[in-house]
C-alpha cells in the first residue's frame, strides 16, 4: 500500500522487469520514430524480486538496476538465428567491459524450463567464487509475439507493424531480448578485474601487489600523475598542469604527491588505473615524463613521451573497442 495510512493507501506493484514499458509504448515508437523491422529499443531502470534469501553480495538482490533490449523481428525470421546472433554479441560486449572469457558459459534452457512467454533462452553464466558451478550473469531469451499479443487483447487496440507500402503485409512482431542486471554485471567486472603478483618494492624485496586489472577503456581513473619530489616546485607546476590538460580533454586524471612516488603507483594499482605519469627532473630538461603501465610495472627501459602528447597518447588507449 501506497499512502499516508495504510487502509486509505493505494495498491501498487513493484516491476520485475523494464521490458513491459517497451511493449506498451510500441506503437509509439513506431509512429514517432518511423522505425522498420528489425529494430531495437533499449532501456535502464529499476526492477524488483520478491527474493526469499538474498545473498551473496550483489549477486542475488531484491532492488536492482536493470539493462534490457527488446528488438523485434519478422516472425518469419529465423527467430533461433536471430538469438545466436545476439548471444555471440553480448559475448563480446562482456568480454570488451572486462567479463573474463575463461569463467564464461552458456546454458542453454529445456523446453520443459521455459518461462511461459519464451520460445528459447540462453543464459551467459559466469563462474563466481561462492558457487561450484557457473550462475547466471544475464539471459537472451526469443520472446515470440507473447507480450505484444497480451497487451493487444487486453488493451483492445492492435499492436501490429505494417510493412511499408500499399500491399504491405502486417503482423505482430517477434522478440529477441538480451537482459542483464548491472548489479550482477558490476560484480562479475570487479571479480574478473582482481589480480595478484610479486612485485619488488624500494629496497628491491619482493611483495605481493593486489590490484584491479581493468581495461583502459573501463578503468574509472585513466591515468594518476605524480611529481618526482612533492617538495620540488617545477615539478609539482608541470604534474598540476598535466592533470588540467588531461580534465579539459575530458579523462579523470588524478594528482597524487602524499608519499613517494612507489606508494602512489601502489595506490593507483589498487583502484585499477591502467597508466601513471611521473614528472621527474629529465621532464624539465626534454619535456618528457615515464608513462608506467599497470600489467608491465617493471618495463626496462621505461616509456618516455613527451607531455603534450600525453593526452593523444592516452585516448587511443582508453577507446574502447568495437
Amino acid at each position: 500500500q501506497v499512502g499516508a495510512e495504510a487502509e486509505r493507501g493505494s495498491a501498487a506493484v513493484l516491476r520485475p522487469e523494464t521490458a513491459q514499458g517497451i511493449f506498451v509504448n510500441f506503437k509509439n515508437i513506431v509512429d514517432s520514430s518511423r522505425m522498420k523491422i528489425p529494430f531495437g529499443v533499449a532501456q535502464i531502470g529499476k526492477a524488483f524480486r520478491n527474493e526469499i534469501t538474498p545473498r551473496h553480495f550483489l549477486f542475488r538482490t531484491r532492488e536492482f538496476e536493470m539493462l534490457e533490449i527488446e528488438y523485434f523481428i519478422d516472425p518469419q525470421a529465423d527467430f533461433q538465428a536471430e538469438l545466436e546472433a545476439w548471444v555471440v554479441e553480448m559475448e563480446a560486449f562482456l568480454e570488451r567491459v572486462g567479463v573474463d572469457r575463461e569463467r564464461m558459459a552458456r546454458e542453454v534452457h529445456p523446453k520443459d524450463k521455459l518461462a511461459h512467454y519464451a520460445r528459447s533462452c540462453t543464459d551467459i553464466t559466469f563462474q563466481y567464487p561462492f558457487s561450484q558451478k557457473h550462475e547466471e550473469l544475464m539471459g537472451v531469451a526469443a520472446r515470440g509475439g507473447y507480450d505484444l499479443e497480451q497487451h493487444s487483447q487486453k488493451s483492445g487496440k492492435a499492436m501490429e507493424y505494417q510493412v511499408p507500402g500499399p500491399q504491405g503485409r502486417r503482423f505482430v512482431p517477434h522478440v529477441i531480448e538480451p537482459s542483464l542486471g548491472v548489479d550482477r554485471l558490476f560484480l562479475a567486472v570487479m571479480l574478473s578485474a582482481f589480480a595478484t603478483d610479486q612485485q619488488p618494492d624500494m629496497h628491491g624485496k619482493l611483495q605481493e601487489r593486489s590490484f584491479l586489472r581493468f581495461p583502459p577503456w573501463v578503468a574509472p581513473i585513466p591515468m594518476g600523475v605524480f611529481p618526482w619530489r612533492k617538495n620540488q616546485a617545477p615539478l609539482v607546476q608541470v604534474a598540476r598542469s598535466l592533470v588540467a590538460t588531461l580534465r579539459r580533454r575530458g579523462f579523470n586524471a588524478r594528482y597524487d604527491a602524499d608519499g613517494m612516488v612507489g606508494k602512489c603507483y601502489r595506490r593507483m594499482d589498487e583502484v585499477g588505473t591502467p597508466y601513471c605519469c611521473c614528472v621527474d627532473p629529465q621532464t624539465l630538461e626534454d619535456g618528457t615524463v615515464t608513462i608506467r603501465d599497470r600489467d608491465d610495472p617493471m618495463k626496462d627501459p621505461p616509456l618516455r613521451i613527451r607531455r603534450e602528447e600525453v593526452a593523444a597518447w592516452l585516448g587511443e588507449r582508453c577507446q574502447m573497442p568495437e
